[in-house]
C-alpha cells in the first residue's frame, strides 16, 4: 500500500500500467535467448581477459579458481531472487523499480542512484580496457598508433571514446539490432575462450597448483597492505593483511565478483521482453550457469599453465592478463588471437552496461524523480534522449579520467543492489502474496537470508577506502533526492491531487 512521504512504495499494478504510456513506451522486441545473449556478452569480457591472471597474481594464487566459485556462489542466490522479482514486476529499472514496490521512494531512489554508479563507472573502466586492446591489435597489424594521446596536461583516451559513441549510435538504433550485434561479437568471443581452454590444458603442470592457497604476506602490493588500503574485515578485526592466503582468497572472490556483474543488467530489460514470466528467468540464470562454468575453467587451466608468481603485476604497474601466461610460454600467436578476443568481448560488456544504465535512468525519469523529458521515447521505441546523455557522460569519463580503483567501486554498489533485492523478496512475499509470479525463488527465507549474508561477506573484504568513496557517492545520492526528486516524485504528486492523469514527456522537457 501507498505510505507518507519518504517511504511511499509504487503498487505493482501502477508500475506495469505505467509502461503503457506512449510517449514513454518501450518496444518489446527480446526472447529469453536474447536475454541470456546479454546476461553472458556483458560478463565474459572484463573477468577473463584481465581479471583472472591479475587477481592470480597479486591476491590468490591458484586458489582464484575457488574464488570464482564463491564469487558465483554469491550471485547464484541473488539471481534466484532477482529472477522471481523480474518475472513478478516485468517494468525496466531492476532493482530500483523492485525497490519502489517494497521498501519506499527514499530507498528507491538510493539503489537508483546507486545502480547509475554501477553501470556508469563500469562502462568507463572497461571501455578503457577495450582501448588499450585496440592498440595492441593495432601493433599486430603493423599500425603503433597509442590510443591514448596528450593534450596539454590532460590524456585523452580516444579509443574509449570512439566506442562509446559508436554504442551510443547503436543503442538509440534499437535494442533488437543491439541484442544481434551482441549474438555476433560474443560468439567470437566465446570461441577465444574456448580456444584458451583446449590449448591451455596442454601447458598445464601439476606442480603450478601447489601451493594452492599461497601462504600469507605482509607489506604486499595487493589488496591488504595497510591502512584504508586494506579489507575492510581484516582492518575491523586486525587479522592478517589480504595478500595471498585465506584472506586473499576471499578479499579476490570481492573482486572478480566484478567479472559476474551481468545478470542485473539482464533484469533492466525486463519490460522489453516479449514474455517475462518465462523469458527472464531462463535468461538470468541461464547466463549465469554458462559464465560460472567458463570462469573456473579458464582459471583453472591459467594457474596451470605457468606459477602464479608469473602472473604478478610488474613493477612498471602492468597487471598480467590471459595474454601474459601464452606470451611466457612462447606461444606468440594464441596471445594474438586473445587480444583479438578480448577486444570483442570488451565491446559487448560496455554495450550491455550501457543498455542497463539507461533503463535505470528512464525508469527514474517516469517516475519523475529525474526530469522527465529524458523518458520520452524516439521511433525506434528506445529512450533516445537519455541514451544519448549516458553515452556523453560515459565518453567524458572514459576519455579524460584514469581507471584508478573503479572496479572496486562497481562492485560495492552492486553487491548492495543484491541485498535490497534479496531482501525485497522477502517483503513482497509477505505484503502481496496474491501476485502471480512467473518464477518463485526456492527454498525462502533460506535462499534470500544466505544471498543476503554472501553479499554482506563479499564487502566486507572490500578495501575500507572503497567503503569511504561509496558513502561519499551515497551522500551526495541523497542530497540530489531533497533538492529534486523527494517534489517532481509522479507518485507525490498523484498522492496530493497535483496529477490526476498519466504523466506524458512533453517535447519541450529539458534535462
Amino acid at each position: 500500500m501507498p505510505g507518507n512521504g519518504l517511504w511511499r512504495t509504487k503498487s505493482i499494478e501502477q508500475s506495469i500500467e505505467d509502461t503503457d504510456e506512449p510517449d514513454t513506451k518501450l518496444r518489446k522486441d527480446l526472447t529469453s535467448w536474447d536475454l541470456m545473449v546479454f546476461g553472458v556478452a556483458v560478463v565474459i569480457g572484463a573477468g577473463i581477459f584481465t581479471v583472472a591472471a591479475q587477481t592470480a597474481g597479486d591476491l590468490a594464487g591458484p586458489s582464484v579458481s575457488l574464488s570464482f566459485v564463491l564469487a558465483a556462489v554469491a550471485c547464484g542466490l541473488a539471481a534466484l531472487c532477482y529472477a522471481e522479482f523480474a518475472s513478478t514486476v516485468p517494468v525496466a529499472g531492476s532493482a530500483y523499480t523492485f525497490s519502489y514496490a517494497t521498501f519506499g521512494e527514499l530507498v528507491a531512489w538510493i539503489i537508483g542512484w546507486d545502480l547509475v554508479l554501477e553501470f556508469a563507472v563500469g562502462s568507463a573502466a572497461v571501455a578503457k580496457g577495450w582501448s588499450s586492446y585496440l592498440q595492441i591489435v593495432l601493433a599486430q597489424v603493423g599500425l603503433d598508433a597509442k590510443t591514448t594521446v596528450s593534450v596539454g596536461s590532460v590524456d585523452f583516451d580516444w579509443g574509449a571514446v570512439l566506442l562509446v559513441v559508436a554504442l551510443t549510435v547503436l543503442l538509440v538504433l534499437g535494442t533488437k539490432l543491439s541484442s544481434r550485434v551482441s549474438q555476433v561479437i560474443t560468439a567470437v568471443k566465446v570461441l577465444v575462450v574456448l580456444l584458451v581452454i583446449v590449448v591451455g590444458i596442454g601447458y598445464i603442470k601439476a606442480s603450478n597448483y601447489s601451493p594452492y592457497v599461497p601462504p600469507a604476506e605482509t607489506g604486499g602490493t595487493g589488496v591488504g597492505s595497510s591502512g584504508l588500503e586494506q579489507s575492510l574485515f581484516s582492518l575491523i578485526t586486525g587479522q592478517e593483511g589480504s595478500t595471498f592466503g585465506v584472506y586473499g582468497m576471499l578479499a579476490a572472490a570481492s573482486l572478480v565478483f566484478f567479472a559476474f556483474i551481468g545478470f542485473d543488467v539482464v533484469a533492466t530489460a525486463a519490460e522489453e521482453t516479449r514474455n517475462p514470466q518465462r523469458d527472464l528467468p531462463r535468461g538470468i540464470i541461464g547466463s549465469l550457469i554458462i559464465v560460472t562454468v567458463l570462469y573456473v575453467a579458464v582459471a583453472l587451466v591459467i594457474t596451470g599453465m605457468v606459477p602464479y608468481t608469473d602472473l604478478k603485476t610488474s613493477a612498471d604497474g602492468t597487471p598480467a592478463n590471459l595474454a601474459t601466461a601464452f606470451a611466457n610460454l612462447g606461444v606468440d600467436w594464441a596471445a594474438n588471437v586473445i587480444s583479438v578476443g578480448a577486444l570483442a568481448g570488451l565491446t559487448t560488456v560496455v554495450m550491455v552496461l550501457m543498455l542497463g544504465q539507461t533503463r535505470v535512468l528512464f525508469a527514474m525519469s517516469r517516475d519523475g524523480l529525474l526530469p522527465r523529458g529524458l523518458a520520452k521515447t524516439g521511433k525506434h521505441g528506445t529512450p533516445t534522449r537519455v541514451t544519448i546523455l549516458v553515452g556523453t557522460l560515459i565518453a567524458l569519463a572514459a576519455g579524460f579520467f584514469p581507471a584508478g580503483k573503479l572496479a572496486e567501486m562497481v562492485n560495492v554498489g552492486t553487491l548492495f543492489a543484491f541485498i535490497l533485492v534479496s531482501a525485497g523478496v522477502l517483503v513482497l512475499r509477505k505484503t502481496r502474496p496474491d501476485l502471480p509470479r512467473g518464477f518463485r525463488t526456492p527454498l525462502v527465507p533460506l535462499v534470500p537470508v544466505l544471498a543476503i549474508l554472501a553479499c554482506l561477506w563479499l564487502m566486507l573484504n572490500l578495501t575500507a577506502l572503497t567503503w569511504v568513496r561509496f558513502l561519499i557517492w551515497m551522500a551526495a545520492g541523497v542530497v540530489v533526492y531533497f533538492a529534486y526528486g523527494k517534489s517532481h516524485s509522479v507518485l507525490a504528486l498523484r498522492e496530493s491531487g497535483k496529477l490526476t492523469s498519466p504523466p506524458v514527456a512533453k517535447p519541450d522537457d529539458r534535462a
